[in-house]
């Protein structure tokens, strides 16, 4: 028994040691199955890319100090996918130091900065694995939840991961989010 206790230990000490910048928002409704988020305008920098592996690899390159004032830049959470129009985007936050005007510009030319503007997301948490078997099962409850409730989605599904590759599945926090249209009472 001891053993399993320090085992455990060990394996949830880096993810208390690790704490991450989060983006910010306000839980406006909640059930049982989802939430409506809202989020503040976010500065993030992106990436347009067809392989992932190509999109995390610039991104991470980046916030590693290949930017224009060498700077390494703290990794915040979630980071982020999309597919808009057929094209593959991913975003990393950057942390709520950096402006447009005092965020190093990248010299990757494929890198961009961009401001996400404040809107209300419809978020699904679930853990598990990141494959897109997971990740479509929880969209589709989402978007049925949605529907049912009369809740307008204004985007595409975008993937929102909160965890390092290496952290075991059933204790990965992993969240489908859309854009949706939501008064806010």
């Amino acid at each position: 028994m001891k053993l399993l206790f320090f085992l455990l230990f060990f394996l949830l000490l880096p993810f208390k040691v690790m704490a991450l910048e989060e983006a910010i928002y306000k839980t406006v409704y909640q059930n049982d199955i989802y939430q409506i988020r809202n989020y503040g305008d976010r500065l993030a920098i992106q990436v347009n890319y067809t392989n992932e592996g190509g999109g995390f690899r610039r991104l991470f390159n980046y916030i590693s100090g290949s930017n224009i004032d060498s700077i390494k830049i703290n990794m915040t959470t979630p980071a982020i996918q999309s597919n808009e129009n057929g094209s593959m985007i991913m975003q990393f936050l950057l942390p709520s130091i950096f402006t447009e005007k005092n965020a190093p510009a990248p010299t990757d030319k494929n890198l961009k900065l961009k401001v996400i503007k404040q809107g209300y997301y419809a978020v699904i948490k679930y853990s598990g694995r990141l494959s897109d078997k997971n990740f479509d099962k929880h969209k589709g409850i989402l978007i049925n939840n949605l529907l049912k409730d009369n809740i307008e989605i204004l985007s595409p599904s975008i993937r929102a991961t909160y965890n390092a590759p290496f952290t075991l599945p059933f204790l990965r926090r992993n969240e489908v989010m859309f854009l949706v249209a939501w008064k806010d009472s």
